[in-house]
């Protein structure tokens, strides 16, 4: 007997509804005790009989409105029929309204919980089990309810990219979204932030579980650790101190903890029921090809109402095909994480962008470091070459690599992309090495260890497969002339543990290059990493994106030096990228590099914009030069930028140079335009455009114009920069003792004195010493400090300490410098003639000071007290650091401990400010 389309339905999902632990009964025979869970067909109520009605513990739950298959396009309009039911009275019963409805074909089901803030329907692989139900039943108010309970979020410890993105996504929970995609940067934290609103979701949300899917066991480990290392800013205890965090590694799940990590394919496998064996999770999944993916089916150990979110990991390419299907089968809110989203995973993720923070407007923020491309062609690997027959060449076993020695039979021509696959080339893999190492010095100029050897910076170089990573090893330690330890394979496939040469490169000195084919590729944070070296191609955007991430990160100076690179002396400004295969210019990639003038000095940047040059290259060029030179000043240096900017800062100006040619900017620009001018003509629009494009780059740009900001831009940065001068060989000239070093010190004494009166009209400081004897009275701390900016900016060999030895050299100067400060106001006394000799200015103020005390002590008409030459004395000291005292400083050390300007008042009484008066003015004489 044929069976209706209805009666086809209706099998499906009571099979569907056994597996997932209910009992179903005839409207005839109702037994409410023989299960947790009774479905009770064609139960009859005021309106008619409903299809199937849920029994939880023997009280009515929900509705199930059973459809024929090709109902399964338009499900949603029977919501209706299934509201009408569930608020019904059933008979024999004064029921309340019914919590849960579904519509069912068998094939798709869509569920509604009633007790949301705004009720709406979503599709669901299967039916709830009635201990899920009851539970619900038991809450006070459904999870998209509790959503709504969610409270501010504290922004103490948080990034500002970080804050929008927790705060947008925390936005789309509470309007029921049910999937959302973070993108930010590779480096910016998209780790910490998942794991910020994941402790959110459980403290304040009421989560039962949360699972952080990744796709290689090497992610899945680095994201426990994470997690182990969490500290919330609300809680000083750790996050796995507060909730259970298990990492699955057996097709087992343990039921107690909070949050899950498992790679997609172990999920995968633990639906299926299947063992999983664990090298296939150490490759990304989307490399395992599987022509008729094997669908999952309902696991009663892991329902579909398990966990309440997924968090998804690099997202971008751990959601389609075979893999797709983990995601569909759990009834969960999804939010995805990448810095690479494409139009898949756009679309996927419902085109629900909570964060848009790409690699620019992260280097803008100083959240990661920008880079800068070298590239390296050789004539094999662009045009390829040719083995004449009978030419006698080594062959190689690819796996066993045992050679044999053999002539070729015909000719071989082979193209560069036919490399290391095909034929190998050693030539071609020497004479790139060779080039990175003879190059280096220069992309690194002040990397010089404690031996005067060049140290070379952490490199990772990208090679195609393991046997290309064994050549390119043996061929670095023969280039480089050094150890094994110095450069090493990190693969899946290392026959030394990966985990602990990873460490190594990370953390210790050597491996100073380490060579790859996957393992470091994407999601290993390795933050001293300075150079990457690609020879290989990538085809996919996204991954080229995320090798390029290993990079990005941010290094302190002091993080630097630990790791592994004692010889740095600044910050990690930037990273380079040597590009050995043409991969940058094989593909469009999100993140191009900010330096589009790399031959261009800064000083000639400057110039061409001085002189109207306001292309996008020349300003992207100069705003990433000053993003480094940003990472190397020291805070008094950004302040004399900002006093010559205007008040900006140099990030503030980075931001304004890069948005006059953001194309969002423009979007936004010509939006505006268009709706403040509704009917003008597309060419009105375009003339508008111009305007005030023109206008935004004017803006940018005018700062520049200030030619003193240009020149400090230009001499702080030669304070930074040394050049190395590979060109001009030097010879000795002269060689000997004492009166060339004489002779040496005379000229950086003859050198800062001009260098003192060429500047004497310019400086304040510098205007108060050669002006009158009283106006020395005026000179103030900041002056001083301003002038020795200045002076160690355009000439650092002239530091006052540097010249005070010069004088101590020739015997001419008596006593010693307390600090580069008190130097500079010596040398300066001396150069004026306002002192005979060079002397400590402390002893100068001291022999002042006495000087003052007993004129005034002269006669009987003035005598100090014990406590007044105490105070007299502090005054005199506090002179002698600081050039000056005001009574503002009375609430400073060490006169606040005293009793401040207040006590110093009761001692001196009317006399106090001529008293200060005189002394600022005797002591500086």
């Amino acid at each position: 007997m044929n069976q209706t389309p209805e009666q086809f339905a209706r099998d499906l999902i009571d099979s569907q509804l056994l597996r997932s632990g209910w009992l179903i009964q005839s409207k005839h025979q109702i037994n409410l005790n023989a299960a947790l869970g009774v479905v009770i067909r064609e139960y009859q109520t005021d309106i008619g009989p409903a299809d199937y009605v849920l029994f939880v513990n023997k009280q009515p739950v929900g509705i199930i409105e059973a459809k024929r298959a090709e109902e399964g396009l338009h499900l949603t309009i029977h919501e209706d029929q299934t509201e009408g039911y569930r608020t019904a009275k059933l008979k024999y019963l004064n029921n309340q309204p019914l919590f849960f409805g579904y519509e069912s074909t068998g094939d798709i089901t869509r569920f509604t919980d009633f007790r949301d803030p705004k009720p709406r329907s979503r599709p669901v692989f299967t039916f709830h089990r009635p201990e899920t139900l009851l539970e619900y039943c038991k809450q006070e108010k459904s999870l998209r309810a509790r959503l709504q309970d969610i409270p501010a979020l504290p922004e103490l410890g948080l990034r500002d990219c970080q804050i929008l993105a927790i705060n947008k996504l925390e936005q789309s929970f509470k309007d029921a979204r049910p999937k959302a995609l973070i993108q930010m940067a590779t480096g910016s934290g998209k780790t910490f932030t998942a794991i910020t609103f994941i402790y959110r979701l459980l403290k304040f949300a009421k989560a039962k579980r949360v699972l952080f899917l990744v796709d290689t066991k090497n992610l899945g480990e680095q994201a426990e650790q994470e997690f182990m290392a969490y500290v919330p800013n609300d809680d000083n205890r750790k996050f796995t101190e507060l909730y259970g965090v298990t990492r699955l590694k057996s097709s087992a799940i343990p039921t107690d903890s909070q949050v899950y990590i498992s790679t997609i394919q172990r999920m995968y496998s633990i639906l299926k029921g299947t063992e999983l064996d664990e090298s296939a999770e150490e490759m990304n999944p989307n490399e395992f090809q599987q022509r008729e993916p094997a669908p999952v089916s309902y696991n009663e150990k892991v329902p579909i109402e398990f966990f309440d979110f997924i968090v998804i990991d690099e997202c971008h390419r751990s959601i389609y095909n075979l893999w797709k299907q983990v995601l569909d089968y759990f009834d969960v809110f999804q939010i995805g994480l990448t810095a690479t989203p494409d139009n898949r995973t756009f679309g996927y993720f419902n085109q629900n962008l909570v964060s848009d923070y790409g690699y620019e407007k992260a280097v803008i923020d100083g959240v990661l470091v920008p880079y800068n491309v070298f590239t390296i062609e050789t004539e094999i690997t662009k045009n390829g070459s040719i083995i004449k027959m009978g030419e006698k060449v080594d062959k190689r076993e690819r796996l066993t690599r045992r050679k044999f020695w053999e002539s070729v039979d015909e000719d071989i021509e082979y193209s560069g992309n036919q490399l290391d696959k095909d034929i190998v080339n050693k030539s071609q893999i020497r004479t790139i090495i060779r080039a990175i190492k003879e190059n280096m010095p220069a992309m690194f100029n002040d990397r010089i260890a404690t031996d005067g050897k060049f140290e070379v910076p952490k490199t990772l170089i990208f090679a195609k497969t393991d046997s290309h990573a064994e050549d390119i090893i043996e061929i670095v330690r023969e280039e480089f002339a050094e150890e094994n330890k110095f450069c090493k394979k990190i693969t899946y496939k290392s026959d030394e543990d990966p985990k602990t040469v990873l460490s190594q490169f990370r953390n210790d000195y050597y491996p100073r290059i380490a060579v790859t084919v996957d393992m470091i590729a994407t999601g290993t944070d390795i933050r001293p990493l300075e150079i990457l070296v690609f020879m290989r191609d990538v085809k996919s955007r996204s991954y080229y994106e995320q090798m390029k991430g290993r990079g990005t990160r941010t290094c302190s100076l002091e993080q630097l030096k630990a790791t592994g690179t004692p010889s740095a002396k600044f910050t990690k400004d930037h990273f380079v990228i040597i590009d050995a295969i043409g991969v940058e210019s094989s593909q469009k990639t999100d993140s191009r590099p900010l330096e589009k003038k790399p031959g261009m000095s800064l000083k000639d940047l400057l110039q061409n914009l001085a002189m109207g040059n306001t292309q996008e290259d020349i300003l992207s060029t100069l705003a990433n030069r000053l993003i480094r030179l940003d990472k190397q000043i020291n805070s008094a240096e950004k302040a004399n930028f900002s006093a010559q900017a205007n008040g900006q800062t140099i990030s503030h100006v980075v931001k304004e140079l890069l948005n006059a040619y953001d194309p969002d900017t423009v979007e936004d620009l010509r939006r505006k335009i268009e709706g403040e001018n509704k009917g003008a003509s597309p060419q009105q629009i375009d003339a508008q455009c111009s305007i005030q494009h023109a206008q935004l780059i004017e803006q940018a740009t005018a700062v520049f114009s200030n030619p003193e900001l240009r020149n400090f831009i230009i001499d702080v940065r030669k304070k930074y920069d040394q050049v190395i001068d590979a060109i001009n060989i030097d010879t000795i000239t002269n060689i000997g003792w004492v009166k060339d070093q004489e002779a040496a010190a005379s000229l950086t004494i003859s050198n800062f004195t001009a260098w003192i009166q060429a500047h004497k009209d310019k400086i304040t400081a510098l205007q108060i010493f050669y002006g009158q004897p009283y106006r020395r009275r005026e000179l103030t701390y900041k002056m001083i400090r301003d002038l020795y900016e200045k002076l160690t900016t355009e000439q650092p060999l002239l530091s006052p300490m540097h010249v005070w030895r010069a004088y101590e050299h020739l015997g001419q100067a008596s006593g010693s410098a307390k600090n580069e400060l008190t130097a500079l106001v010596s040398l300066i006394r001396n150069i004026t003639g306002i002192d005979g000799a060079l002397t400590g200015y402390d002893k100068t103020v001291d022999k002042n000071f006495q000087d003052w005390v007993f004129k005034k002590q002269a006669g009987a008409a003035t005598k100090f007290t014990e406590e007044q030459m105490q105070w007299l004395r502090m005054i005199k000291e506090y002179v002698a650091g600081s050039f000056h005292v005001d009574k503002e400083d009375f609430e400073l050390d060490p006169f606040n401990k005293q009793g401040g300007l207040g006590r110093f008042y009761q001692l001196f009484k009317e006399d106090y400010e001529k008293i200060l008066e005189e002394l600022n003015e005797v002591l500086a004489a």
